[in-house]
């Protein structure tokens, strides 16, 4: 009787190691579908048809495209100059990063790029009025033209746990 019951014992474990690994291959599965990337597009910035995302999310991480001063809907910059293009593209990116259901705090990086990098400081005085209690990893460069003769364009990346 004790070989029986030693046998059905390995055979027990067999079966509950086989599920086991299972659940851990079909866990696996789940993480990885959810960490392909996702193409949105709200609609409330960039007008129809132009050859980019608004946003790509992988996982909890939402990769937001370039904003200009653009007017929403249109490709017209703002008038005014360079604070007021840096409010419009600071308002653009709070509009996609909010359709897609993040906020202003989940930004974790950002990229400037500005057309006159003596204008960094016209920039600084806009930018730090979109932030509370942190400020996003920055990276600023002076560029020789920007889309739509634009003064400034700022990238971000922003992250929420899944």
């Amino acid at each position: 009787m004790g070989a029986c019951c030693g046998q059905g014992d390995q055979a027990m474990k067999r079966t509950l190691l086989v599920a086991a690994f299972g659940c851990v291959l079909a866990c696996a599965a789940n993480a990885a579908d959810s960490a392909k990337p996702e193409f949105l597009d709200s609609g409330k910035v960039y007008p129809a048809g132009v050859p980019l995302s608004e946003a790509v999310r992988v996982g909890g991480t939402l990769y937001l495209s370039g904003q200009i001063g653009i007017q929403p809907g249109t490709l017209k910059l703002v008038p005014g100059g360079i604070k007021e293009e840096s409010r419009q593209a600071m308002t653009n990116i709070r509009t996609s990063l909010e359709a897609h259901g993040y906020s202003m705090s989940d930004v974790v990086k950002c990229t400037v790029m500005l057309a006159d990098i003596s204008k960094w400081g016209d920039f600084n005085e806009v930018y730090k009025t979109f932030f509370s209690g942190h400020f996003p990893a920055r990276s600023a460069l002076g560029t020789s033209g920007l889309a739509l003769g634009a003064q400034v364009e700022v990238e971000c990346m922003a992250y929420k746990a899944p």
